[in-house]
């Protein structure tokens, strides 16, 4: 999947979670939405996007705060586990 899409993809969810009072509670809500709804090839492409660019800038598109926060903070768990 192009990076621009996922991009925007966690965009939505950052402005979802975004509108949570709590952040701590915001980030948890991402990090748990990419956990449980992105497919391993999409988290997978996501983690080499920030190992590439950790400021989440891709040029054209670039990631909300919360995801970008989320998504550094909870690198371990959304690393997908290796096959076997």
């Amino acid at each position: 999947m192009e990076i621009g899409n996922l991009i925007r993809m966690a965009n939505r969810i950052g402005q979802f979670f975004e509108a949570l009072p709590d952040r701590k509670e915001g980030l948890e809500g991402v990090a748990n939405h990419i956990h449980k709804f992105w497919e391993p090839r999409m988290r997978n492409e996501l983690l080499g996007f920030l190992q590439a660019s950790p400021d989440g800038d891709a040029g054209v598109e670039q990631l909300h705060p919360l995801v970008l926060e989320a998504v550094t903070q909870n690198r371990e768990r959304l690393t997908p586990a290796a096959r076997v």
